[in-house]
């Protein structure tokens, strides 16, 4: 039951950081980042034919948590395979994405604010690689909620920032 608990308190999280990335100061900055997995969800909300308030993607990311994580809601102690498949694929296409967005994120945001956001996002997956392999070789509940939190964490705040012409 506490395992329960505490995997839904992580999910519940995501909905203060998915703000903070992206409606909280109301345009980029090195803390608000617009994350892609936010922005676009917002943009669908916003525009017609559903009027629904845009400001509901910040819900996007904890939904994804809880869909993709059942297993914590059993206290399961190791991570799963596709949670490694995961970040892997997200690993290579952060790469790519910020090769394709680089020359639009100095154009518009300047290189200072370009070169500062990659540097967050290395280091947010070199954490984020590390508790990966720390949760593999401990094998504990505390170390897999730590990881996802952190994974969700980071695609609900930072991951795929929004570089580029603001609409």
């Amino acid at each position: 039951m506490k395992a329960l608990y505490q995997t839904f308190a992580v999910g519940l999280g995501l909905v203060p950081l998915a703000w903070i990335g992206s409606f909280s100061r109301g345009m980029l900055t090195l803390i608000s980042p617009m994350p892609t997995l936010i922005v676009i969800p917002a943009f669908f909300l916003a525009s017609p034919p559903s009027h629904l308030p845009y400001r509901l993607a910040i819900l996007v990311p904890a939904l994804l948590y809880f869909a993709w994580t059942p297993c914590l809601f059993r206290g399961d102690s190791q991570v799963p395979k596709r949670s490694w498949v995961l970040l892997a694929r997200l690993s290579l296409l952060s790469v790519a994405y910020f090769v394709s967005s680089w020359g639009y994120g100095n154009q518009y945001q300047g290189h200072g604010y370009t070169f500062a956001i990659c540097a967050v996002n290395i280091l947010w997956l070199l954490g984020l690689w590390t508790s990966l392999y720390r949760s593999s070789r401990v094998c504990s509940f505390r170390a897999n909620l730590f990881f996802h939190g952190a994974l969700f964490a980071w695609l609900a705040w930072y991951a795929f920032p929004y570089l580029g012409e603001l609409p």
